[in-house]
């Protein structure tokens, strides 16, 4: 094998026929002064994305083949942990990204010593109902909750230190929350304005339906960032009041019965409380299964996808890689 570049660009594609040529000639105009290597993920595309790229194979280029479609954030790690670069630079397969930016960010990346910069789309060229807005209120929701105030979550184009992007674990749907990710991790971060550009070919895969996976995966981003390393604060908060509120009702239904003889029994108090404590219980369960299968693929080396073949050079690599999760996702 090579030595590795200095710099790995991991493009992630679904049904991105039309859009691989174009995009692999602009990264070979921008980076030609650049020794990089290009990493596409096909993630289970059905249409021509698969052809086209192996047209395009190079000494430059590799294609990672996924078994099938597993959804953005397990082909994005498929690409990071296949990278090989000092610094990893994600972006879109769409043409919405502009290749020019890397060199900027790059520098930038260097000369501040970041381990992440991150684009922010100043000018969106996006469908604003199906785009725009639900885009702008995730974002919105991210940074109140956070606290993290990040103008942009959902632009692809970051750079990376290759030491961060291996570190991150991303799983799930939880691309949308690598700003939150890395600043558990310690990194230095920054945003940078990039350019953005109008779909040519293909359809978006973003709807108002992600706004909902947003707020779900949300939860878990806060519980993370806030009591990660404390839990018994968060869990035995709620324990204490939850307790103290169950003895103030026993109290106050010996008082009632004992002393004033009155039959309280159908109190709505009592529905209340049960219906509160079955809540938190539901979103306690949920946060420890979300910790069950971090620890499930940090602990094992588990991947959450399958590689089914590595074009490069048009020389088939059957690949070394464990099975891994195997649930049908899509951006």
């Amino acid at each position: 094998m090579n030595p590795p570049p200095y710099l790995s660009i991991v493009v992630c594609v679904y049904n991105e026929a039309g859009n691989c040529q174009p995009l692999v000639r602009q990264l070979q105009q921008s980076l030609s002064a650049f020794d990089y290597e290009l990493i596409y993920v096909n993630d289970g595309s059905t249409d021509q994305t698969l052809l086209e790229l192996r047209a395009l194979v190079h000494d430059r280029l590799r294609i990672l083949d996924l078994q099938k479609n597993y959804g953005q954030s397990a082909a994005l790690q498929a690409g990071i942990d296949a990278a090989r670069g000092e610094y990893i630079v994600t972006m879109d397969g769409d043409l919405q990204n502009d290749p020019t930016d890397i060199p900027q960010m790059l520098t930038l990346a260097i000369e501040g010593d970041y381990d992440l910069v991150a684009g922010i789309r100043a000018h969106r060229q996006d469908n604003a109902l199906l785009r725009k807005w639900p885009s702008r209120l995730a974002n919105g929701l991210i940074a109140r909750t956070t606290g993290i105030r990040w103008t942009d979550y959902g632009c692809t184009l970051k750079i990376f230190r290759a030491d961060l992007a291996k570190r991150l674990k991303i799983y799930g749907e939880l691309h949308r929350f690598i700003p939150i990710l890395a600043y558990l991790e310690g990194a230095r971060m920054i945003q940078a304005p990039v350019r953005h550009h109008a779909r040519q070919a293909g359809k978006s895969k973003y709807g108002m339906n992600r706004t909902l996976k947003v707020i779900s995966d949300l939860m878990l981003m806060l519980f993370l960032k806030k009591y990660l390393q404390k839990p018994m604060h968060l869990f035995g908060g709620w324990g204490i009041l939850s307790s103290l509120s169950g003895i103030g009702l026993l109290t106050y239904w010996l008082t009632q019965t004992v002393f004033s003889h009155r039959d309280i029994s159908n109190s709505p108090l009592v529905i209340g409380i049960v219906c509160v404590l079955a809540g938190l219980q539901f979103i306690g369960f949920g946060i420890m299964s979300e910790l069950q299968m971090r620890t499930y693929h940090e602990s094992q080396q588990k991947k959450p996808y399958t590689v089914r073949k590595i074009y490069s050079n048009e020389v088939v690599v059957q690949p070394s890689v464990p099975t891994g999760l195997h649930s049908q996702a899509s951006y």
